[in-house]
């Protein structure tokens, strides 16, 4: 039961201070395995005054997923993503659950400020006050996609097409002897994490703007697209 969900696991019930209260924060989690990883990780991070997008991988198991289903159904601020993919690592699929999550949560009615991404084996360092605190005190109004431009040793990922294959049940990318065309709108194409601290500003902007849109089409057949999207989008002038 809910009950025994909150009391047993010891999830924070209300916000622990004025500034948290004040500083609500969306986080993006894609999952595919180890329920109880996962527990603990939303357990750490959660609190009540925050908004989370659990993707689930399409591939997961049937027990998986509705496990994670009841686990959610215990909170209002956590939701399923409404639209899941069968995420190849590398592959389009993993920028693509962001995104999904990233639709749903700007059409949430909890006023965000920061978006934060995570996979099923993360933990945090720090408490939800610090990283706020962190936020604020260098980066208020501005992004955490750190990247350069892309070095030469990584030109491949985005130069030749890469094709989604299958070998023994497992998918994988693989590139093909097609070479693809240049960035769209003259971009510079820039290399980074795809781990992201995000404002709901910039959020907005590459759901609706056309270079971003642009990028994301000519990046579908690029290997770990998510690694230039966000910091190349993030180097755009204004």
């Amino acid at each position: 039961s809910c009950s025994t969900v909150l009391k047993t696991l010891h999830f924070i019930t209300r916000p622990l201070s004025e500034e948290e209260g004040n500083f609500s924060l969306a986080y993006i989690i894609t999952i595919h395995k180890e329920l109880e990883m996962f527990v603990r990780l939303l357990r750490a991070i959660y609190m009540p005054q925050n908004i989370y997008c659990i993707h689930i991988d399409e591939k997961s198991p049937r027990d998986y997923k509705t496990a994670v289903q009841n686990i959610v159904n215990c909170f209002e601020n956590i939701f399923i993503s409404s639209k899941r993919e069968r995420v190849v690592y590398a592959g389009f699929s993993r920028l693509q659950a962001d995104i999904n999550c990233m639709r749903d949560l700007v059409n949430s009615k909890v006023q965000w400020n920061y978006v934060i991404n995570l996979c099923g084996q993360d933990y945090p360092l720090k408490t939800n006050k610090e990283i706020i605190q962190y936020i604020k005190s260098k980066w208020n109004g501005k992004n955490i996609t750190p990247g350069i431009v892309q070095p030469l040793h990584m030109k491949h990922r985005t130069e030749v097409s890469y094709r989604e294959y299958i070998h023994s049940g497992v998918p994988y990318v693989y590139p093909a002897k097609i070479r693809k065309a240049q960035p769209p709108h003259n971009l510079t194409i820039y290399f980074g994490s795809a781990y992201y601290i995000l404002t709901k500003d910039f959020v907005e902007f590459t759901l609706s703007d056309a270079r971003a849109k642009a990028l994301l089409e000519w990046s579908r057949d690029t290997y770990s697209p998510d690694e230039h999207y966000w910091v190349t989008l993030n180097r755009l002038p204004g």
